[in-house]
């Protein structure tokens, strides 16, 4: 962009934009003519992608601010009123509305009710901040038309986000999705009204304890064992941490019907948009889950748990033999929970056997193993839960299976069919149960997850990041996966890729056969995967939340034998590989910023 272009487009965000806060900002950078920081919020205009909008908050196009909260909401209300035209007309279309920690998060939130209120969609806005997963309960308590959650989930603290659900309390996906985007950019006129206006007309209803307390009770009834729990709960502690977010009144009030004694890390209890006690508010990371650990230790908690500010992941911790802290990897609590559910369902004869599991593509195939022990179909999808979500309702409207499970490797449990979304309230609730079980059968998780190694072989995760912000860095991330796609990879840590797919272009095929290809039933989505000989997978794909580029390692190494010594010559031989790996995968990446 030209210093003409930008100074037009700030002039006009400056006009349009009613926030003093967010327009003055951009005023502030005219007056001091910084070109390069108005080019990055003005080069281009966040795009209203297929979940909605996430970007760091500010005055500008490129930025989270509510006059693009305000196009987005005109956009969905525009589209759920053509999709539902007889309740439009009738007047009884609805939308629930949700909102997190984060800062601004109550403004966008109340701006999202006002312009459905004043486009005849009757609004239900919560009246404080609550998890992502009470918001996809409560559009199927309220039978709504639509909802939206505002939060960034686990991105450091500049940044908020916008995530739009359909009637089914679902992400959105086609065609909805492209649909709302059409909508979204056509958006000229906003129409809105004062949140006191539209209570005093009816239009916006303010709803809590109708919806918390019925969520409570479904989190309560995913469990598999009311007398194990009321028998052994007063002798489990819990140490857990909200991290600044949504989950405090959440965990606390289920884990507590429970019996359980839970202590919250007291400097992390209280909601926080700043997150000051961590660099960013994501279990999957080991900072943001010291203090946790740190009083876990202190007070020889039995399990630590974490959820992130909206609630919807959820992180673990459990002590090993010797007192010290194991962080659990997304993975690996996926795998146990599973196996948990599917062992009691069989044992309470509630596995039916068209009972199937879904996980996302980037998900350890560690449960594939457990499920076919227990005859149970895994069923692969697209990262996110959306994804999952639509395979569980395209099955069950077909009544061609029974969802038991979904999972995915970035902390995403959804125990339940009441929410169709992740949900870390109802995972704490299962941990804890499961905690319990194996405790009565004298394992602890940590012994109970080595058993599940030397039955099935031992499975190592790994994931490698690299943030390319700014203008250049899309363009560098779209270098890296064309590169990747148009000459692939040989080898990794030593051992032959026998099969790659590319989801983006929908076929996979043996490198050594290229022109031997097989279609894959997978919506387009720019993720590559090398499958190597011996059962280890290393996925690449750009995140579609920040500006950054993932690699998944997913390693498979079998045991010689059941025993300890066995199992600790594949954890070795597995680092090795994964080490190997991901001495490569940097090479890739430092060579692509050269």
């Amino acid at each position: 962009m030209t210093n003409e272009e930008i100074i037009a487009a700030a002039q006009k965000y400056i006009e349009e934009e009613k926030d003093a806060q967010f327009s003055s900002e951009v005023q502030l950078l005219l007056e001091k003519k910084d070109y390069k920081e108005l080019e990055d919020r003005f080069y281009q205009t966040l795009e209203f992608g297929t979940g909605g909008l996430r970007g760091i908050m500010g005055g500008g196009t490129n930025r989270m601010n509510p006059l693009e909260i305000n196009r987005a909401t005109q956009g969905l209300a525009n589209y759920v009123i053509k999709a539902n035209p007889e309740k439009a007309k009738n007047g009884t279309l609805s939308a629930v509305i949700a909102y997190d920690s984060r800062n601004n998060s109550d403004v966008f939130a109340e701006a999202t009710a006002c312009i459905f209120a004043a486009n005849g969609i009757k609004a239900y806005l919560f009246t404080g901040l609550r998890p992502t997963p009470e918001l996809s309960f409560a559009i199927r308590k309220l039978n709504a038309d639509t909802g939206v959650v505002v939060t960034a989930s686990h991105n450091p603290r500049e940044y908020n986000g916008y995530k739009a659900y359909w009637s089914d309390g679902a992400q959105v996906i086609e065609p909805h999705d492209i649909g709302i985007i059409d909508e979204v950019n056509k958006v000229e006129k906003i129409n809105t009204i004062s949140k006191e206006d539209a209570i005093k007309n009816g239009s916006l209803v303010m709803i809590d304890k109708e919806i918390d307390e019925p969520y409570w009770e479904m989190c309560k009834n995913q469990l598999f064992r009311p007398a194990l729990i009321k028998e052994t709960a007063k002798d489990v502690s819990i140490v857990y941490t909200p991290l600044h977010g949504t989950g405090a009144m959440h965990v606390e009030k289920v884990l507590g019907d429970l019996g359980l004694s839970v202590t919250t890390v007291p400097e992390q209890r209280n909601p926080d948009g700043n997150f000051p006690t961590v660099p960013k508010p994501n279990p999957e990371e080991k900072p943001a889950m010291k203090m946790a650990v740190e009083l876990g230790t202190k007070n020889k908690a039995d399990c630590v748990m974490a959820t992130d500010p909206d609630a919807d992941r959820f992180g673990t911790a459990f002590p090993d033999k010797d007192g010290n802290f194991v962080l659990l990897s997304g993975n690996q609590m996926g795998a146990l929970l599973m196996e948990y559910i599917l062992l009691s369902r069989k044992e309470l004869g509630k596995l039916p056997a068209d009972s199937f599991v879904v996980r996302s593509i980037v998900t350890s195939p560690f449960g594939d193993d457990i499920c076919k022990k227990y005859g149970v179909r895994m069923i692969e999808c697209l990262t996110g839960f959306k994804w999952i979500a639509a395979v569980e309702a395209e099955i069950e409207a077909k009544k061609t299976g029974t969802y038991v499970f979904g999972l995915e490797e970035s902390y995403g449990y959804k125990v339940e069919t009441e929410v169709m979304d992740k949900d870390g309230v109802s995972a704490a609730a299962l941990c804890a149960e499961m905690t319990m079980y194996w405790r009565s059968k004298g394992q602890s998780i940590l012994e109970h997850l080595d058993a599940l190694y030397k039955e099935y072989g031992y499975f190592e995760d790994r994931s490698i990041s690299k943030n390319f912000p700014g203008i250049e860095g899309v363009s560098v991330m779209n270098g890296i996966m064309a590169k990747l796609r148009s000459e692939g990879l040989k080898t990794l840590g030593g051992k032959k890729v026998i099969k790659i797919r590319d989801i983006q272009t929908g076929i996979s095929y043996n490198p050594e056969s290229p022109d031997e290809k097989t279609t894959l039933d997978f919506p387009k989505s720019n993720v590559l995967q090398f499958f190597l000989e011996g059962g280890t997978i290393v996925s690449a794909r750009p995140s579609g939340t920040e500006p950054k580029i993932k690699f998944y390692i997913n390693s498979k190494t079998p045991l010689e034998g059941n025993c300890d010594k066995c199992l600790a010559r594949a954890k070795e031989a597995s680092a090795s590989l994964c080490d190997s790996i991901t001495s490569e995968i940097n090479s890739i990446l430092d060579a692509a910023t050269k």
